[in-house]
């Protein structure tokens, strides 16, 4: 799975999402024209609707859950891939949507006001997520050491870092890492079992507004920088600890 990423989690998400300044196009031709040039990239792409919050999106269904998906919302493109084989089959789908947006929405480089790469994990867990976090990401530092209090109990345990990459402070990276139990769950010691622990690792960039802001350079220097870091900071510091505290409760 995607270049062994995939081994160190349950599911593997590889998403872009293009934040724009401007409120992208409605109009109903506009919006089939864009889904229906995809749809020839990808003929299996075949699910379209749109959402009760008025985003349209295509979907590729796998197995009753979504492989691949392209979205757009009021004023954001997203496009993702799920548990992807290589990573270039997540990045195929991205880079057509990059070369589709500025003819057939209008999204010049003026336009765009971020765009990210993230690659997201789930660890299926059943148990008290905030007690794993607390464990495998705060042992030994300075939060931790609030958890070593008698009857303490972690709680909402969702460690979040953002860190400017660049000296200009427009390229960014953001690690989060998500619990999914409540603080019900904790007091009553009852644990919901569909439910999964998620690390998030974006790679954001601010385009300087300039002419000649070539969009699928940037993002493939993005999906090089986020692929390096996930390497060589993130499995090692953050996804192995964490697999390692789900391991010893199993």
């Amino acid at each position: 799975m995607a270049s062994g990423f995939g081994s160190f989690c349950d599911d593997l998400f590889i998403d872009m999402c293009v934040n724009t300044q401007l409120e992208l196009p409605s109009g109903r031709d506009t919006i089939l024209t864009f889904f229906e040039r995809l749809q020839k990239q990808f003929p299996k792409m075949t699910d379209f609707n749109r959402r009760d919050t008025g985003e349209y999106v295509l979907e590729q269904q796998a197995q009753g859950q979504r492989s691949r998906w392209v979205g757009l919302e009021v004023d954001r493109i997203v496009a993702g891939c799920a548990d992807p084989d290589e990573t270039e089959q997540a990045y195929d789908l991205h880079r057509q949507v990059l070369e589709l947006i500025p003819y057939m929405l209008g999204v010049s480089p003026l336009d765009i006001d971020s765009m990210d790469v993230t690659f997201a994990m789930d660890f299926d867990y059943q148990g008290n997520h905030d007690e794993v976090i607390a464990e495998a990401l705060l042992s030994g530092s300075s939060f931790g050491s609030l958890l070593d209090m008698p009857q303490t109990k972690s709680v909402n345990c969702c460690p979040s870092v953002i860190m400017a990459l660049s000296q200009d402070r427009r390229l960014q990276a953001r690690i989060a890492v998500e619990s999914r139990s409540t603080g019900f769950d904790v007091r009553s010691e009852k644990f919901k079992t569909d439910d999964p622990i998620s690390l998030y690792f974006t790679v954001r960039r601010y385009p300087q507004p300039r002419p000649g802001f070539d969009t699928i350079a940037a993002y493939k220097e993005q999906c090089r920088i986020a692929e390096e870091l996930m390497f060589d900071k993130i499995l090692p510091n953050f996804v192995q600890p964490l697999n390692s505290a789900i391991a010893q409760r199993r």
